[in-house]
């Protein structure tokens, strides 16, 4: 599948496999002071995660008038590379002008798709611009309440996007080489949620979870093979967290009273396990699914939110956490790994039969909602103001 790549890389948004997992693990206990930092640096404004290919790791970010893509050695945090790019995107809801869509690596190229529409294509070794097109302008594209927010995904040849343009360019396809339109699909708009690969017996397929719900789409054809309607019926539709998927069945949630619902596929039919507003309805960060469990967060994000445990089988919940607040998660081995809105970092062992930490350490200032990465042992994480790089303990792989 083409967006599965190497667990020591962190190429994109959701991680190797695009689900939010890593078989990589993170040590525990952590020293008295938190785990050791190997690097700080400042980062501009922006909700873009870093991401990790090789000895390179890539911010997205926002400086004065430009979007700016950096690279620095894991290891030591030396700059590599920096390139920048002209925007005029503001927020009209105040939450501020930076990018929210995490960059891609793939097949030696970064793609990273900004607030503003904009897809630019650069060359992971010195950054040169390989293409770029303004998606926004060319379809009269809708940026929504906050922008323009998906992050690109990678299948093949083509690197994908919701970009909820007009004439048919709801969800869009591009040659990653070339920058050629491969394909055009629905008159959906976009929510803020990220596509993820799946599969069934006879294709390969990409879920989209726009402003109106669930489209499936196989692949390398871009042709539709099924929808799903899953939207609030407020006009504050913002179907944030991606699908989760595991075999033929598919798990969509979403915030503002719409609730979460477990879907079977069968043939090109989906069927209802079970639906409802009171299992795991998550405002913007994906859930994980471990051993038939789903982890994530239930609730909005600006009401504190909280930790839940919850059975994939049936939407019964095991166990809540709720002295948290909101934040992202990653499983890691058979680990949560936590990063929450405040700043702190926890870790705890992904069972139904509660939550029991086994680390936390303050790492980063309040207003940390950007999705981490782990690679190579190590966590990779931004704040407001700065991005960094811990290394907990002896699960480094040896950068």
């Amino acid at each position: 599948m083409g967006s599965a790549l190497p667990a020591a890389d962190w190429p994109q948004f959701l991680g190797p496999s695009r689900n939010g997992t890593t078989p990589e693990t993170i040590a525990t206990p952590w020293p008295a002071n938190g785990p050791q930092r190997r690097w700080r640096l400042d980062a501009g404004t922006g909700f873009a995660g870093p991401v990790v290919a090789g000895h390179q790791a890539v911010l997205f970010c926002r400086e004065g008038s430009d979007d700016v893509v950096t690279a620095v050695e894991v290891r030591s945090g030396k700059h590599l590379w920096t390139q920048r790019q002209p925007t005029s995107f503001v927020d009209e809801m105040g939450s501020g002008d930076g990018p929210r869509s995490t960059p891609c690596i793939a097949d030696g190229r970064v793609f990273t798709w900004g607030a503003d529409g904009h897809l630019w294509v650069r060359d992971l070794k010195d950054g040169k611009r390989l293409w770029d097109v303004d998606a926004r302008d060319r379809f009269q594209a809708d940026p929504g309440f906050f922008g323009f927010a998906c992050s690109p995904l990678v299948i093949g040849n083509q690197v994908l996007l919701n970009v909820g343009g007009r004439e048919g360019a709801g969800l869009t396809a591009w040659d990653t080489a070339s920058g050629k339109l491969l394909w055009k699909l629905t008159d959906q708009e976009a929510g803020y949620a990220s596509p993820v690969p799946a599969a069934d017996a006879s294709a390969e397929l990409a879920l989209f979870f726009n402003r109106e719900g669930l489209v499936g789409v196989g692949m390398p054809s871009g042709t539709e093979r099924f929808r799903f309607p899953w939207r609030s019926r407020m006009s504050a539709s913002v179907n944030a967290a991606s699908p989760v998927v595991s075999g033929d069945e598919i798990f969509l949630t979403a915030s503002y009273g719409t609730g979460a619902v477990l879907l079977r596929r069968k043939g090109g039919a989906l069927e209802t396990v079970w639906s409802g507003d009171d299992s795991l309805s998550a405002h913007f960060a994906t859930p994980v699914l471990h051993r038939g469990h789903l982890y994530g967060f239930h609730g909005r994000q600006e009401r504190g939110a909280e930790l839940r445990c919850v059975e994939w089988a049936t939407g019964r919940v095991k166990w809540r956490q709720d002295d948290l607040g909101p934040g992202s998660l990653v499983l890691a081995g058979s680990n949560l790994v936590i990063l929450l809105e405040s700043g702190e970092l926890l870790a705890a062992p992904a069972t139904p039969e509660g939550f029991r930490p086994a680390a936390r350490a303050q790492v980063l200032g309040r207003g940390t909602r950007a999705p981490f990465a782990i690679a190579g042992g190590a966590v990779f994480a931004r704040d407001a103001r700065h991005w960094i790089c811990l290394e907990p303990g002896p699960g480094d792989a040896g950068r």
